[in-house]
């Protein structure tokens, strides 16, 4: 069974200073971004050093995390992999 890599990226160890904004364009150059989102803190509304990164096409998701990943972006070392499916995530504990 192929396994499916996905389109979304999972971001972290972001600068608490990037904006989604910058986070769109820094991976635009790889694909079609077709969402950029940071999470914040509810009560603070501080960014919490991570986010997701969704492309269009898997090819396009695969690109961004082999140039990106282990970059220096803000003066941060930042990582990207695959984020976690949910529904994957359910199913294999049940």
């Amino acid at each position: 069974m192929a396994k499916i890599l996905g389109t979304q990226l999972f971001v972290h160890r972001l600068s608490f200073f990037t904006n989604h904004q910058e986070l769109k364009t820094l991976f635009a150059p790889f694909g079609v971004v077709k969402e950029a989102r940071l999470i914040r803190d509810p009560k603070t509304q501080r960014p919490k050093g991570f986010g997701f990164v969704t492309f269009e096409t898997e090819a396009e998701a695969q690109k961004a995390l082999k140039a990106m990943n282990g970059r220096i972006v803000r003066g941060r070392l930042i990582f990207v992999e695959y984020a976690n499916d949910k529904s994957q995530k359910s199913d294999a504990d049940s």
